[in-house]
């Protein structure tokens, strides 16, 4: 029996998940679109998972969709391939929505690769870490297809119209640095120190008040659809329930007493 095309496991409050079709670059398959809506949907639920790290096994995070599968879909089947097409993107969708709208952090971990779909998923990631040979594509045009997973609506969000338009008409291969300097990834480190500094910021993640930061992710998340009068009622509302919280009272009372906060994400 083959492996799970998504490896999934919550170890001291940090829910992981790896993609794992190593030998495919991570190519986005049905399975492995079907376990990231199961897991999500798992550590978004789950009290014990206060932080989630999204990663790919071998070299690479993922090398967006799955080419071959396409091909041999369009040879042998055509007319049931372009029938069922449009809903198989819906259907990620659903893991793009559930990663995004999880109400604790979500870190992207990327190493080789990152095109496509890929790229997609680092954008709906609340943070990302790379390391400093990775590299980056929209790559859908050298397929003849457009965007799917939130690019198109996200890129421009992060980097600018003009800039995302860059990326998606020609597909062009960026480096690390150059992701970083738009804003795409928060952090470029060496690739023997990925495992280590993701480890770091999950835990700096994981061990802080997450129910605030949960609050605050909504509120930055939801800014650019509403008006600043909506947003400011919407702020004060998320600030009062942060209020009520056991966290804001330990907060309190370690700056009072001059140690370090133990918050429990409630």
């Amino acid at each position: 029996m083959s492996a799970p095309h998504v490896l999934a496991e919550v170890k001291d409050g940090i829910g992981w998940m790896t993609l794992n079709r190593p030998e495919s670059l991570n190519a986005l398959s049905m399975e492995m679109r079907d376990l990231l809506i199961e897991h999500s949907a798992k550590f978004e639920k789950d009290p014990a998972v206060r932080c989630v790290v999204i990663r790919g096994a071998g070299t690479h995070f993922m090398a967006g969709g799955d080419i071959r599968g396409f091909h041999k879909s369009l040879t042998e089947d055509k007319e049931s391939h372009l029938a069922g097409f449009e809903m198989r993107v819906v259907k990620a969708h659903q893991a793009i929505y559930q990663i995004r709208r999880m109400n604790k952090p979500v870190l992207a971990s990327v190493q080789g690769a990152a095109a496509g779909f890929g790229l997609s998923l680092i954008l709906n990631c609340d943070l990302a870490i790379a390391s400093d040979d990775s590299f980056f594509t929209l790559a859908y045009r050298h397929i003849g297809l457009s965007a799917d997973g939130g690019a198109t609506y996200f890129l421009p969000r992060v980097v600018g119209e003009r800039k995302a338009l860059e990326i998606a008409l020609l597909g062009e291969r960026f480096s690390a640095q150059e992701a970083k300097d738009n804003n795409i990834l928060n952090w470029v480190v060496p690739k023997d120190q990925l495992a280590a500094e993701t480890e770091k910021m999950a835990r700096k993640l994981a061990d802080g008040p997450t129910y605030a930061l949960g609050v605050a992710k909504k509120l930055i998340r939801n800014s650019f659809d509403n008006s600043w009068d909506e947003h400011s009622h919407r702020e004060a509302e998320g600030l009062a329930a942060c209020a009520a919280t056991e966290d804001h009272f330990e907060g309190l009372s370690a700056f009072l007493e001059k140690r370090k906060a133990k918050f429990k994400g409630r």
